[in-house]
């Protein structure tokens, strides 16, 4: 296999670190070196928040439809190299190769889509004399520019989410992507250079200390990052310094409560695409199933018997593979951590354990017998483990699924219309699906509360999140 030297995007060019680190890119599935990444250090940090300055002079002052037509053209190009583009997040991620373009791929050039449109959808208040003799408008304007850092589970959405609406908004980009998985950034990077201005997304690779780097320089106005909840302090407290702007999309604990008179087969088909899709890896995934306890027995098998038949793990390129790889050596310890740590009152249904010698692939999971305050309801675990949990009443089930730090997203599974809407109230949740889980569209929001963080990514509050607001008022006479 070819070894890849990568290196960083600056100023619309390709161009080696500085820093002289560097780090090897390991293919998930199998255990295998396949590239090189720099560890790049605070003077590249330095020269890509300088290109992007520089390019902030420019492209703030493009028009909404200058802005739109290069969203529009970058989409394109995507949409034109949608096969390599798949191609380098199999190999980065250990992903099924069969179902990435559409699955992930599609998604990304769509979003970009949106957020071209969303360009020229500025919303404010009407300009008006709200005092006698003088008149006031609103202007929306970029915030100016941005510190990116993105994960590891979907590198080139999460990319995508963050670019799209700061760059559709008039901002400029600093992005540091995970240090497993750049690759599909890079080659982001590069469309964006040819219909942009040099410099407007820059792509500085890394680890951990150059992110915090990035977010500690004092040139970008604003933050954001996809990441782990320690991550996202870390963040807030480095940001507070010097009162930059932050946005967070954090970690998620999602409750999927089943009640009765639930379609079960199909309840149990969702909830099992929903929590083994990307081998669990998703902060919206479905971890808790809160199913009522006269079908607590017959959901457990059924969903036992679901993931027998649908939720196969392996390599990128076997068939019939549902999900692949977890990303890392360290991210398979994790989850066999949590599972090796089971209290004696949990009942692994399935799986539990490693699968094979060469790979980071974990078997799916089912865990029930679990009680509120265990490890596994309370942590995320970030991996194909589910977990399962009787109620007896609404009120405990709101309970049970309130009861966790994280609140990004939730689903509830019912033909009754009141209930589902009595749920969608009370839920604490970001995001509740109902009679499904974990759909996504460019058009309306993701984001959570309370540990999931703060701020929105898709959608027109996406793009806002991206804008600053002034008040101009000029006196009549």
């Amino acid at each position: 296999m070819s070894t890849r030297l990568l290196q960083n995007v600056i100023a619309g060019r390709s161009v080696p670190a500085h820093g002289t680190g560097r780090m090897e890119l390991i293919d998930p599935a199998t255990e295998e070196a396949y590239g090189q990444a720099p560890v790049s250090d605070q003077a590249d940090v330095d020269a890509a928040y300088a290109a992007a300055a520089d390019a902030f002079s420019i492209w703030r002052d493009t028009t909404p439809a200058d802005r739109q037509l290069a969203l529009f053209r970058i989409a394109d190009a995507m949409a034109a190299r949608v096969e390599e583009f798949a191609d380098l997040e199999s190999q980065d991620t250990g992903k099924p190769r069969a179902t990435l373009v559409a699955d992930e791929i599609d998604q990304s050039v769509d979003q970009l889509r949106f957020f071209a449109g969303a360009a020229r959808s500025l919303e404010g208040r009407a300009a008006g004399e709200y005092l006698a003799g003088h008149t006031s408008y609103v202007r929306r304007e970029p915030v100016g520019v941005i510190g990116q850092v993105t994960p590891w589970n979907y590198p080139l959405n999460m990319a995508v989410w963050k670019i799209a609406p700061a760059l559709a908004a008039g901002n400029t980009v600093v992005l540091k992507p995970a240090e497993t998985t750049p690759l599909s950034t890079l080659l982001l990077a590069e469309i964006v250079a040819e219909h942009t201005p040099a410099g407007t997304l820059n792509v500085v690779l890394g680890d951990r200390a150059t992110g915090a780097a990035l977010i500690a320089h004092p040139t970008p106005q604003m933050v954001a990052i996809t990441g782990s909840v320690r991550a996202g302090m870390a963040v807030a407290e480095s940001a507070a310094a010097d009162l930059k702007r932050v946005h967070l999309e954090l970690g998620g604990k999602a409750p999927a409560i089943v009640f009765p008179d639930a379609a079960l087969d199909k309840a149990a088909a969702g909830i099992v695409s929903a929590a083994f899709f990307n081998a669990g890896q998703d902060c919206t995934a479905a971890t808790r199933v809160l199913v009522h306890a006269s079908i607590h027995d017959e959901f457990v098998r059924a969903l036992v018997a679901r993931t027998a038949s649908h939720a196969r793990t392996g390599g990128p390129r076997e068939e019939g593979v549902f999900f692949g790889p977890l990303n890392s050596a360290a991210q398979l310890a994790q989850v066999q951590g949590v599972v090796d740590r089971l209290p004696a009152h949990a009942r692994i249904e399935t799986g539990g354990h490693r699968q094979g010698e060469r790979g980071y692939f974990f078997a799916p999971t089912i865990v029930s017998g679990l009680r509120q305050d265990d490890e596994a309801v309370q942590s995320e675990i970030f991996g194909p483990v589910l977990t399962v949990q009787p109620f007896e009443t609404e009120e405990e089930a709101l309970a049970l699924a309130n009861g966790v730090p994280f609140a990004l997203a939730a689903s509830v599974w019912t033909r009754d219309h009141a209930r589902s809407l009595r749920f969608s109230r009370d839920l604490d949740f970001g995001c509740v699906w109902i009679n499904t889980h974990i759909p996504f569209v460019s058009d309306m929001p993701h984001g959570g509360f309370k540990h999931s963080g703060y701020g929105k990514d898709l959608s027109q509050y996406g793009f806002d999140d991206y804008t600053r607001i002034k008040h101009v008022m000029s006196a009549l006479d």
